[in-house]
């Protein structure tokens, strides 16, 4: 097999990002859990809400997409790449799911995507930089953030939007599973002052992409 060159390589994660970025062009791997819930009539103040957490949950894939293929780009171990791109793959599920339940609560996308693409894709560089153990620790400190502010979604979701609330809750149990797994591969604990400084980050993310 030959061996891609560094230009080859960032060509490759402009496909990707463009992919990631652009509606429509994604295909999951497994069908949408809200496939399998009924269709409920919302007010509009709750399809407005239900709509902004799913944009928030679209813009999380989208970090994610970003993360894990700057960590994979500079990934020591080969098998350390290929588990985060078996772990991006994934995560292409839950980015098209939250993509189809924004477009049938008459809803977008978060307009800042790229902004947060770019900055998460540099931080999953530079981790991957620093060495395997602080990429995967990085993974799985940022899952378990994902898997908090999954449960505060499941807990602010209109009860009677059972599609959304089937896309979280697969979501939150694919989220961690990933964690574990980072964890497993060898992934550092990270210290709670450099959770807790990830967390004011999130909520940054979050708060502008609820509205934006």
């Amino acid at each position: 097999m030959r061996q891609l060159s560094f230009l080859d390589q960032c060509l490759i994660e402009a496909d990707k990002a463009l992919r990631t970025l652009a509606p429509g062009p994604l295909s999951p791997n497994r069908p949408s859990p809200a496939q399998a819930e009924p269709d409920a009539t919302l007010a509009p103040e709750e399809r407005r809400h239900a709509a902004g957490l799913m944009r928030v949950n679209h813009t999380g894939e989208v970090c994610a997409q970003a993360l894990y293929q700057g960590q994979a780009l500079t990934a020591k171990l080969p098998e350390v790449r290929q588990e985060m791109a078996s772990a991006a793959q994934e995560e292409i599920d839950h980015l098209a799911w939250c993509e189809q339940r924004l477009r049938e609560l008459d809803s977008r996308p978060s307009l800042l995507n790229p902004l947060w693409y770019g900055m998460s894709f540099a931080i999953g560089a530079g981790a991957g930089l620093i060495s395997d153990k602080v990429s995967l620790g990085f993974v799985a400190a940022t899952e378990d953030q994902v898997c908090k502010h999954l449960d505060s979604h499941l807990h602010s979701l209109p009860d009677a939007d059972r599609k959304s609330r089937a896309v979280v809750e697969q979501m939150r149990t694919d989220e961690a599973k990933h964690a574990e797994a980072a964890l497993a591969a060898g992934g550092a604990q990270f210290p709670n002052p450099i959770k807790q400084l990830m967390s004011l980050s999130a909520k940054l993310m979050t708060k502008t992409s609820y509205r934006i």
